[in-house]
């Protein structure tokens, strides 16, 4: 088993680009700020969270939910910055020898998944586990298919798996952040989230299908 200490890196800013105000935008009952937060504190796999982030209300709201906080510069909370140099930055200012880094955009990931990714990192000979859900849709790039052949069309069903990865868990040893600059290791895993739990939200689409997952299924 790994030894160290496990830091969630909650990485938020002002600029949303597809959704206005996303991260703080009301969500069943609070925000999708507040709920990860919320869960992330009942994670007792998880040492330390920090919310690194531009903008001081969410930095104001990581305070009231216990978290340690971190003022990201500018230029890293820009359209400009790409993920390389964005995560590269992560690794840099975060103390820790394991990072998750929690976003707020996978709001039904449970509690129990939390705690069975991070055994399933620090027990296996992973430097990075991030997950994963399982695309069975006939692909094509560059005019052609990709994942099977043309003149003998499996059905759906039949395809071979495809990993998507939808990042809603990601942890990698720091020393392995700082090397690839990326959330993947050398020697990564991979965790499966099924059904809800792989819920992305990237658009307002996504965010309005949210809603009502959350009013149908999780509103007490």
């Amino acid at each position: 088993m790994k030894q160290g200490k496990l830091t969630a890196v909650v990485a938020v800013r002002k600029g949303s680009q597809r959704i206005k105000n996303k991260n703080i935008r009301k969500f069943g009952g609070s925000s999708l700020l507040e709920r990860k937060l919320d869960l992330l504190n009942k994670v007792t796999s998880i040492d330390e969270i920090i919310v690194n982030s531009d903008c001081d209300k969410m930095l104001t709201i990581g305070e009231k939910y216990g978290c340690l906080t971190y003022k990201r510069e500018d230029y890293y909370a820009s359209s400009e910055v790409n993920n390389s140099d964005f995560h590269g930055h992560i690794a840099e200012v975060t103390d820790a020898d394991f990072i998750f880094l929690a976003p707020t955009c996978s709001p039904f990931i449970s509690i129990e998944t939390h705690e069975n990714a991070i055994a399933e990192f620090l027990f296996r000979d992973y430097d990075s586990l991030t997950s994963v859900d399982i695309i069975k849709n006939h692909l094509w790039m560059d005019n052609k298919p990709l994942n099977y052949n043309l003149h003998d069309v499996p059905n759906s069903q039949d395809l071979p798996d495809v990993n998507r990865l939808n990042y809603g868990i990601s942890i990698i040893t720091k020393k392995s952040m700082l090397e690839n600059r990326s959330l993947i290791g050398n020697n990564p895993g991979f965790y499966t989230l099924e059904g809800f739990e792989a819920v992305d939200v990237d658009t307002p689409l996504d965010f309005f299908i949210a809603e009502q997952i959350y009013k149908k299924h999780f509103k007490k």
